[in-house]
């Protein structure tokens, strides 16, 4: 009987902390010291996230602040644009390459997500964004094949990953309650107009982003043909992935 895949309840955390953990998490796979794992999480303070090979970005992002707060400027492991991480939901998960492609692997989450979004009324399908999508400074300013969309065009959902060896990252967030004033301040332009689907919630809700998740990890247990046993991270592991890679 194969093992169960671990599953991490929800942590908020800072974004350097929530990239160490995500980096270490695949390093302890590819060691063969911790199991294919999923997890969710939210940002605190509010960041913005770099894409691992982005070699540009505004000057004015070191110093930015919101609502009297610093905003954080973190690299992630995994590629893609610059993403603004407030009122959003990440998901991250890291597992073997089972034999596939990457590109299948994307895929398969994907479908994941879609089928977990469809059993809360919200149909998505994937973007159909063109290679002009790299002089956008911001990832959620256009919507690639390789983006989750509803059908009014709100980009909804962004992923990225990063592979080492035989073991595979997807890092991705859901954008459920985004600031259109914070976003412009940011990225120095309008946020789509696109409607955000009326099934999401107008404000924060700790119950509703349970059900999403439990939603989520479903359809991936589906999808994968796995199932998941929930472990909370220990302050230990926390305190060793800080220590190798914040």
């Amino acid at each position: 009987m194969q093992q169960p895949w671990r599953f991490i309840p929800e942590l908020v955390a800072s974004g350097v902390t929530h990239m160490a953990i995500d980096t270490w998490l695949l390093d302890q796979l590819l060691s063969g010291k911790q199991r294919p794992t999923l997890r969710f999480y939210r940002w605190s303070p509010i960041s913005i996230s770099l894409g691992y090979h982005q070699k540009r970005w505004p000057s004015s992002w070191e110093e930015l602040s919101w609502q009297g707060q610093p905003i954080e400027l973190v690299k992630r492991p995994t590629g893609g644009r610059a993403v603004l991480h407030q009122g959003d939901f990440t998901y991250a998960i890291v597992m073997p390459m089972m034999g596939a492609h990457r590109q299948d692997l994307y895929k398969h989450i994907c479908n994941a997500l879609i089928a977990a979004w469809e059993g809360l009324g919200v149909a998505l399908n994937y973007g159909t964004a063109g290679r002009g999508y790299r002089h956008q400074p911001s990832c959620f300013a256009t919507a690639t094949a390789a983006d989750l969309v509803t059908d009014t065009g709100y980009k909804l959902i962004g992923s990225a990953q990063l592979r080492r060896d035989r073991c595979l990252l997807q890092q991705g967030t859901m954008r459920l309650w985004p600031d259109p004033v914070l976003y412009a301040q940011v990225f120095e332009e309008t946020m789509h107009p696109a409607a955000i689907p009326a099934s999401i919630p107008g404000q924060l809700s700790e119950g509703w982003l349970a059900t999403l998740s439990h939603r989520v990890i479903a359809a991936v247990e589906k999808e994968l043909g796995v199932t998941f046993e929930e472990t909370p991270l220990t302050t230990h592991e926390q305190q060793c992935a800080s220590a190798t890679y914040a």
